[in-house]
């Protein structure tokens, strides 16, 4: 390759900045263009280099690599930890990646691996400087208020089943700007503290990143364009040492919150079955008690039959819903998704195929991981349409 085909990749988006005696070039990409993959290859083989860091994070490089790395989750822990949620998210962006590389033809993404590949090949050292994306996920939604994270949640869910085409807004998105930001859609702008979970923390973050790279000169660092900007200005002034920096963007566990609802579901039912029993006798205390049992157990069971759930976690499901006020944090849906998970084992072939099933609703069925996921969320949505529905007819029993 000539020199002057070499400095082409130079007119792609670029920032340059110099620190600590090291000079820093921050190559901005699109993550659905060939003409960015290209590019990347051109500037990682350019010479100029001694070291690359690239936009992404162990979990991501892993994805892009080794396709089969799903297969050694271990879904019993995701479900006891309570990050159902945060898989079903995980499944939601492969599932738009993979419409967006039917598509476009290429994978999303596909610089960042021939970034890493080319510089294996020439035997440079890759430092991955993105931040998990659990973490991400969690910081965006402790930053956004109950309402919000419904509507995202519901957004993901939809986004789960859909098979139509990625729209031209979205994919200028991601030709101008960033996967996860693009992958939350419009909503990501109008909201700051998803916009600062997504965006701007990620920049300080890879920025601190940069700055601790020991024993190299000249640093390519390969970013989506919507970072170059940001990544850049931190670059130029941040002051606070990595160190210090890093552990604060890393930390989830935010001043802990009381749980309100629960707590007055919980005083709800509790206080109005002993308020039957004081005031209205055994009967009618009895009679609340039924109530609530009949309601929690029923819809909770229903969703998971609506999941297609094996009869035996149905049972678990009404079985164990009744008892929520007493297990606080502890959801009917995990019960019922473990047992599910113990009944209907998933095989080393529903997750390799998890990616594909997961874009359509007959493959969420079929498929044994994305039908534990789908009995978990089922059961508790109906074990809190249950709740509701229960405390209002409650109420209605008491004092109507």
């Amino acid at each position: 390759m000539t020199d002057s085909e070499l400095a082409q990749w130079r007119n792609q988006p670029i920032a340059e900045v110099e620190r600590d005696g090291v000079h820093y070039t921050l190559l901005g990409t699109a993550h659905v263009s060939h003409q960015s993959t290209q590019a990347v290859r051109e500037a990682v083989s350019s010479a100029e280099f001694d070291c690359i860091a690239i936009e992404l994070d162990p979990q991501r490089h892993d994805a892009l690599f080794n396709p089969d790395a799903m297969a050694k989750l271990d879904l019993a822990k995701v479900m006891r930890e309570n990050k159902v949620a945060m898989f079903a998210a995980n499944l939601a962006l492969a599932a738009y990646q993979r419409r967006l590389a039917e598509q476009l033809g290429i994978e999303p993404g596909a610089e960042l691996k021939a970034a890493s590949t080319e510089a294996d090949a020439l035997n440079l050292p890759v430092k991955l400087i993105d931040r998990e994306i659990g973490i991400t996920f969690k910081r965006a939604m402790q930053g956004l208020k109950f309402w919000d994270r419904m509507k995202i949640g519901g957004g993901m869910i939809t986004s789960l089943f859909a098979d139509e085409e990625v729209s031209e807004s979205h994919i200028e998105n991601l030709k101008e700007g960033d996967m996860l930001e693009a992958s939350f859609g419009d909503f990501a702008k109008e909201s700051p503290a998803l916009f600062s979970a997504l965006i701007d923390e990620r920049d300080q973050y890879m920025a601190a990143k940069l700055r601790q790279i020991d024993g190299a000169r000249r640093v390519l660092a390969v970013v989506g364009a919507g970072h170059l900007k940001g990544i850049a200005k931190y670059l130029k002034e941040e002051t606070t040492a990595p160190a210090d920096i890093l552990p604060k963007l890393d930390n989830v566990v935010q001043k802990r919150k009381i749980p309100w609802v629960t707590l007055i579901i919980s005083a709800l039912v509790i206080g109005g079955i002993v308020w039957g029993f004081t005031h209205g006798g055994i009967s009618k205390g009895m009679d609340l008690i039924i109530l609530w049992s009949a309601w929690t157990a029923g819809l909770a069971a229903l969703g998971a039959a609506i999941a297609a759930a094996h009869p035996f976690s149905i049972i678990v499901a009404a079985i164990v819903a009744p008892f929520k006020p007493f297990r606080p944090g502890m959801p009917a849906g995990m019960f019922s998704g473990l047992t599910e998970l113990k009944l209907r084992n998933p095989t080393y072939a529903d997750f390799l195929s998890l990616r594909n099933d997961a874009q359509t609703l007959k493959g969420w069925y079929s498929n044994r991981v994305c039908r534990v996921v789908l009995v978990f969320m089922m059961t508790n949505f109906g074990m809190m349409a249950g709740e509701w529905i229960a405390i209002a007819r409650g109420a209605k029993h008491l004092f109507g």
